[in-house]
């Protein structure tokens, strides 16, 4: 698999694309080492950047920097739960597969978490600079679209009249893992509790 090529076509041709990837066998552990490792890098170093380097201008404080250590450790834990949610994520759809008249499918499962991603990672370029933050989330908002059209392609065989309420099931709590990831990070980074390196 080219993987700038396959990045290309989810992000810009995503009907045509998502029949390509249905048809592939392609094993879990490759999906994740091959592809996922390698684009939840992006705004995890993105992030390293934008906090450690660059910093972001806070109006009671000014330009306001993480020290390079604390930058890093966001970084790593950022990658992390990067990776841990595509793969929660591929369990919860295949666990909710027979809930919308679906057939449980892992590898499925994980192709539609993983790839439906891309457009979140590949935005997580913007925080390089934190002001720009808010494209890396509208890009997040764009792989609902991909995520719905890999639904509808039927990566899982749903029903066509069960795709927007297993997409919106499978986001909900999708979310939810995000938030308790988000809560964690921002509890171990307040006010610089994390020791620096």
């Amino acid at each position: 698999m080219n993987i700038i090529a396959r990045v290309q076509a989810i992000l810009l041709k995503p009907w045509e694309e998502w029949g390509k990837i249905k048809a592939e066998s392609t094993p879990i552990p490759q999906l994740f080492l091959g592809y996922a490792a390698l684009l939840a890098a992006i705004p995890a170093i993105a992030q390293f950047i934008g906090f450690g380097l660059v910093g972001r201008r806070v109006l009671s404080f000014g330009l306001y920097r993480w020290s390079i250590g604390q930058a890093f450790l966001w970084a790593i834990f950022t990658y992390i739960t990067g990776l841990v949610t595509a793969y929660l994520l591929g369990m919860i759809i295949n666990a909710l597969a027979p809930n919308f008249g679906s057939k449980p499918n892992p590898e499925s499962a994980m192709k539609l978490a993983v790839y439906g991603l891309t457009p979140a990672w590949i935005g997580g370029i913007f925080y390089i600079i934190p002001a720009l933050s808010i494209l890396a989330t509208l890009a997040s908002l764009y792989g609902i679209y991909v995520m719905y059209v890999g639904f509808s392609s039927p990566m899982m065989d749903t029903p066509k009249e069960k795709v927007v309420g297993y997409l919106v099931v499978s986001l909900v709590v999708a979310a939810i893992l995000m938030l308790v990831f988000s809560l964690i990070l921002g509890g171990i980074f307040a006010f610089g509790r994390v020791p620096v390196l």
